[in-house]
């Protein structure tokens, strides 16, 4: 072969093994914004829908978890659709469930702050129903992001000693998993089966938001979170009817009404 043919294909291969490298390089920037949160469904151990956020990108300026309740004209949103339409051109919904329990006028039963709002105090009262299935718990975050489910009566402990400052928090029961534990009142021969939804803080960095595309137990559904999630503490939000999800990258987009919303919003600005 004469060297300048050789010389030629020498330098071809050069330039395509380094155009190679620059494309590797792009498409891994790339994938570090879906890094950042994602939604899946899931087949086992039941079918589930599954969103994720990496808990860290909710102290930056980009993504926020926020809480959702009523329109300017101080009535409930009620849907992902009015929600929807409330937004800042400049903002993105990515996913969003209901938020917790709530009364005849879809307003929260339980303790929720809004913007450091509060507009329903901390209920530490005993009683019936799921929410009253001690111990509950409360999923709440700080202005600066950062995101924590507390058993209820050591939150009212730490808001007393001003050791905890919520900027958003919402308020359900029972709580699923406790400090990797599963609610001790839950029967795993239990026959009590609905759709359900919560959301855990998991050892993998993220926090995680499940809705159930089958009915399951109480026992089931802690055990996902504990044992296929990975989450040491995990909060039941609501279920049945209200047991509600939008994710439009996997498909999900709930018509139900519901009371307070929890969502996680992207600023594109």
């Amino acid at each position: 072969m004469p060297t300048s043919i050789l010389t030629l294909s020498l330098s071809l291969i050069v330039l395509a093994l380094s155009l190679s490298a620059c494309q590797q390089t792009d498409t891994d920037t790339t994938n570090l914004d879906t890094d950042s949160w994602s939604c899946q469904t899931k087949d086992s151990p039941f079918t589930y829908s599954v969103c994720r956020v990496d808990a860290s990108e909710l102290t930056s300026d980009r993504y926020s978890l926020q809480l959702f309740w009523q329109a300017s004209n101080d009535q409930p949103l009620l849907t992902f659709n009015t929600l929807l339409s409330t937004l800042p051109k400049t903002e993105t919904l990515n996913f969003a469930m209901n938020a917790g329990m709530y009364n005849e006028n879809y307003a929260p039963i339980g303790y929720t702050v809004i913007k450091g709002k509060e507009v329903k105090s901390l209920n530490l009262k005993e009683g019936g129903g799921n929410f009253h299935l001690l111990p509950n718990g409360v999923m709440w975050w700080d202005k600066a992001g950062h995101v924590q489910i507390t058993e209820s009566h050591a939150l009212d402990e730490q808001i007393t000693t001003g050791n905890a400052q919520p900027w958003y928090a919402t308020q359900s029961g029972p709580m699923l998993v406790i400090n990797d534990e599963i609610h001790p009142q839950f029967n795993p021969d239990s026959t009590s089966i609905k759709l359900r939804n919560g959301a855990g803080i998991c050892r993998d960095g993220s926090i995680k938001f499940v809705n159930t595309d089958i009915p399951v137990t109480f026992y089931q559904f802690a055990t996902l979170f504990k044992d296929e999630l990975g989450c040491p503490n995990a909060l039941f939000l609501d279920g049945g009817i209200a047991s509600a999800l939008y994710a439009p990258t996997i498909d999900k987009q709930d018509k139900k009404e519901m009371g307070v919303m929890i969502g996680l919003v992207e600023n594109k600005s």
